[in-house]
């Protein structure tokens, strides 16, 4: 076999690129001559058949060859963990689920070999290998790791632990449509991989429609898995105690005929009649799994084979490639060479690739279409008085219990419970979805409220659903939001390269950190808005102060109509004095700021109190009666949604799909900010007050933030202890030079 330098004319053009071609494989003339998957069909009708678990070996061997040729066109890349895979994705394929997620970013390179192979990639302009080769892990091409922004691709990945989640939410949302999630034993120790799925299972004990398939190959990144000594009958035991009802496990070791030594072995290694006896089981085995998922049964499949299986080393060694491995190594020269396909039966893989699930992932991934959602029509905002106490959090509550009224696809996620944030309206409209039916806890099994007790499992769910196309909100303490944030941030940057709208992930953390102070500082962790404020400047996530009752209601109800975007709503459970009308309200959010007072100038100049928050506010307005009475003009102003303030070139929204360029003026934010001294107060992080600090043109500026938690009787205790207080807010001021 030689290296190729022109296209051999019986070749498809797709395969312009190619380095190598092989021979046909034995018996081609008899079980290559047409497609297993026949035209105006969506998969094999026999998984038994002969030319069915033929074509699907080739669609292996098809996938290995793509991952390892087009890393290598880089050398860089991750082949070894796909190829282990190889033999389930194919099966998958030729049975026509093609709706597939992954848990594991490092298996990019096969994932876009497969949408290469089915079509899909034409999409963005990659026809033939030569075109896949030069826009691998290149800008506006395709990402390191799995983007959902590539045609026929569901969703990201990258950090591990998150795939279920969206195998989860397209489960609920599509009835009847398989979703297989690939998980890789390496991302297997992810703490909430399996406690995820357990607790979905226990409060939608109906949506089985998604179908874990283990890649148990014995090694992730750079090293043997943790779970690499486990016997079979372990592992199996392993997920039937996390309520699967069927686990199909799959070894390879049981088909060796090479005499391989270890627990895992390279199937490619077997002789070609046993890699069809495996080729089957694989194939026999994922139907079983399917059609149990799609008809009721929780059901897990394993593949068991050596990482690496088919390319040019196995083990961990095969997981990235280095600048050393190019196309003139002799592993990677020797590997391309055994799995080369001859030019028909490229044509016969294309044809398979582009007809199963019923045409090309990018024409009929259910992520491909706007999902329709409900129609809601005006929010019912409830307009308290200025002046007037009222509760920020249980105010948005009853907004959010009237949209899941009117949108029964819409799921509300919570860890700690809505009633610890006085949200108990929530539930008290909704109910918590469990399968104890108590009306005292508000529990039924059909309820919308999700309620792990982790907040990785509540934030996947929510940011899936949002992703896939549907409404929900994810409520959380600020203190442990971080438990659940990474997939949040996975989600908004994929939601910023989306080809369509999808409505945006929200967020509400609640019970703040001043309002913790018996807690102590297990529960005060504002430094999290730190996060949030340095992810204003991608482009398409907001971060929002509500001031009070009616500014959250129109926070909710500008973050529900947004799309595309993270909207995180920042608010206080307890009482406090409502500072602005609900149209003074709904402007503030939408333009960024409001004025909430604004006395008269004063002899020693004008200080400018910028606020974020709406608890803190209570020691900025008792500073502002002495300041007046020292002859100081005060002006008072709630920052709401910071990220409107920056100037454009500090945010990349021009970068993002939907973008927001709504940015305030620098007339508008001078008017609004103007004064001779800045004081920027946050009851939480500093850097929301960034754009405030980086426009103002007062000649003195200083800030007052949280520093740190403690164990307090009350939220003024624990402002006092952070420096944030009405006479901390005096000794700045005065503190500015010539005042």
């Amino acid at each position: 076999m030689t290296q190729q330098q022109d296209l051999p004319a019986n070749a498809p053009d797709f395969c312009a690129g190619m380095l190598y071609f092989g021979e046909n494989w034995p018996d081609f003339d008899q079980y290559g001559k047409a497609s297993a998957i026949a035209a105006g069909q969506k998969g094999v009708t026999n998984p038994q058949a002969r030319e069915a678990v033929y074509q699907s070996l080739l669609l292996a061997d098809a996938l290995r060859y793509c991952t390892l040729q087009v890393c290598t066109a880089k050398s860089s890349g991750h082949p070894g963990g796909f190829a282990s895979s190889a033999e389930a994705y194919a099966a998958m394929v030729m049975l026509g689920h093609t709706n597939i997620v992954t848990e594991v970013g490092h298996h990019a390179p096969g994932f876009y070999s497969a949408m290469f192979l089915d079509s899909s990639l034409e999409a963005m302009g990659i026809h033939n290998m030569n075109d896949m080769m030069a826009r691998f892990r290149e800008q506006h091409g395709l990402l390191g790791h799995l983007s959902g922004a590539i045609p026929g691709l569901l969703a990201p990945a990258g950090p591990l632990g998150q795939g279920q989640h969206f195998a989860m939410a397209g489960a609920l949302l599509h009835p009847g449509t398989l979703f297989p999630v690939t998980i890789g034993d390496g991302g297997f120790g992810e703490p909430y991989v399996l406690s995820s799925m357990k607790h979905f299972h226990f409060a939608y004990p109906q949506v089985t429609n998604y179908l874990p398939i283990l890649v148990w190959n014995g090694f992730s990144q750079e090293h043997h898995s943790m779970v690499s000594l486990m016997s079979n009958e372990e592992m199996v035991a392993y997920w039937r105690a996390h309520d699967f009802d069927e686990v199909i496990l799959i070894d390879a070791k049981d088909y060796d005929d090479a005499g391989q030594e270890g627990a895992y072995v390279d199937s490619t290694r077997f002789s070609f009649g046993q890699r069809m006896a495996f080729m089957e089981a694989v194939l026999s085995g994922a139907a079983k799994a399917a059609q149990g998922a799609l008809t009721g049964r929780h059901t897990a499949f394993i593949l068991k084979q050596l990482k690496g299986a088919g390319v040019h080393v196995s083990g961990a060694k095969s997981h990235n490639l280095y600048p050393k491995d190019t196309f003139e190594s002799p592993e990677i020269k020797a590997a391309l060479e055994k799995r080369a396909l001859s030019p028909e039966a490229w044509a016969l893989v294309r044809d398979n690739f582009s007809r199963a699930g019923g045409g090309p992932a990018a024409q009929t991934a259910v992520t491909e279409h706007v999902l329709e959602i409900a129609r809601l029509g005006e929010f019912p905002l409830q307009d308290f008085a200025v002046g007037e106490q009222a509760v920020p959090a249980t105010a948005m509550g009853a907004l959010v219990a009237w949209l899941g009224q009117q949108d029964r696809r819409f799921v509300v996620s919570n860890a700690d419970g809505n009633e610890a944030s006085a949200m108990k309206n929530i539930n008290d409209a909704l109910k918590i979805r469990h399968p104890t039916e108590d009306p005292l806890y508000n529990q039924q099994p059909g309820g919308q409220v999700y309620e792990p007790l982790n907040e990785d499992a509540c934030a996947g769910l929510a940011a899936g659903l949002a992703l896939f196309g549907s409404r929900s909100l994810w409520l959380s303490y600020e203190s442990f939001a971080i438990n659940g944030w990474p997939i949040m941030q996975t989600v908004g940057q994929a939601m910023a390269e989306l080809r369509r709208t999808t409505p945006s992930a929200v967020c509400m953390f609640t019970a703040g950190a001043l309002e913790q102070g018996r807690n102590g500082w297990t529960h005060q962790r504002p430094e999290i808005e730190n996060y949030f404020a340095a992810q204003m400047r991608n482009g398409n996530v907001f971060l929002l102060y509500p001031t009070d009752a009616n500014v959250i209601q129109a926070a909710y109800e500008y973050a529900v109509n947004s799309v595309n975007k993270v909207m995180i709503l920042i608010a206080s459970k307890s009482p406090l004095p409502v500072h602005l009308d609900m149209a003074q309200a709904r402007t503030a959010v939408r333009k960024g700021a409001a004025v909430l007072y604004e006395g008269s100038a004063g002899k020693r100049g004008t200080v400018t109190l910028a606020v974020t928050g709406d608890m803190v506010l209570l020691p900025v307005f008792a500073a502002r009666e002495v300041l007046e009475k020292e002859g100081y003009g005060v002006r008072i102003v709630s920052v709401i949604n910071p990220r409107q303030l920056y100037r454009p070139s500090d945010v990349a929204a021009h970068t993002v799909s939907e973008p927001d360029t709504n940015f305030m003026t620098d007339a508008e934010f001078q008017q609004l900010f103007a004064g001779d001294m800045l004081l920027t107060i946050g009851g939480g992080s500093s850097a929301a007050l960034e754009p405030v600090l980086l426009r103002s043109r007062a000649a003195q500026r200083d800030t007052l933030a949280w520093q740190r938690g403690e164990t307090t009787a009350t939220a003024g205790e624990l402002m006092a202890f952070n420096g944030i207080t009405a006479e901390a807010i005096l000794h700045k001021v005065r503190g500015f030079s010539g005042h």
